[in-house]
């Protein structure tokens, strides 16, 4: 009997490796099992002739299969290679879109910033324009009240003093009222002497 031995694969790296083309197969195993030879003198045992081509039809049965097997493989490879790599390019353009959605982003940001900054500046410097109006709004109204309080006071004091003097002037009034009426009630030196008796008037001579 002969010993089977199955054929090394080819070692390679890449799963889809180009393969060589198909070639037509002109025996198939059932060809080996039913082939029959004739017989002459002298020739091969024929016991063994069909053991070798039994054994033959198995091994090239078996590497039919396995042939099959691996162009299954291969085409699952191939499909799972199509869809990474379309996966990949989808991933890809994923990132490129992400990307650029950022820098989109990003710049509509730092305009956005800059329009608020510019917004801000301008209500800040009209805040400040407004501050400074006031400002000298409330300067005017100080220094027109400081007018207005010197002119009150000045009001104040001329009347304080008119009132003064019209108080002056009603004392003096009143005082000569007053020695007004004390020379209306005193009596006259000669109608004292007349009234005075004789004795008197002799006595002040004798002094005299």
């Amino acid at each position: 009997m002969f010993e089977r031995t199955t054929p090394p694969r080819p070692a390679t790296d890449d799963p889809v490796a180009p393969q060589p083309p198909d070639r037509v197969m002109r025996v198939s195993p059932l060809d080996l099992r039913q082939q029959r030879f004739r017989t002459s003198f002298k020739g091969y045992d024929r016991t063994e002739v069909v053991a070798f081509l039994t054994e033959a039809a198995d091994d090239y049965e078996h590497a039919l299969r396995e042939i099959d097997r691996m162009r299954s493989d291969l085409a699952r490879m191939e499909a799972l290679l199509s869809e990474h790599r379309e996966r990949e390019a989808n991933l890809r353009n994923t990132l490129l879109t992400a990307q650029r959605l950022a820098d989109e982003v990003k710049e509509n940001a730092q305009n956005e910033a800059k329009l608020i900054v510019r917004e801000a500046q301008g209500r800040a410097d009209l805040l400040l324009q407004k501050a400074q109006v006031r400002l000298e709004e409330i300067d005017r109204d100080i220094t027109e009240m400081k007018l207005r309080r010197r002119d009150t006071e000045g009001q104040l004091e001329a009347a304080i003093q008119a009132l003064y003097r019209a108080l002056e002037f009603i004392r003096d009034q009143d005082q000569l009222r007053t020695d007004e009426k004390v020379l209306l009630h005193r009596p006259r030196q000669a109608d004292a002497a007349a009234l005075r008796p004789p004795e008197a008037l002799e006595e002040r001579k004798a002094g005299s």
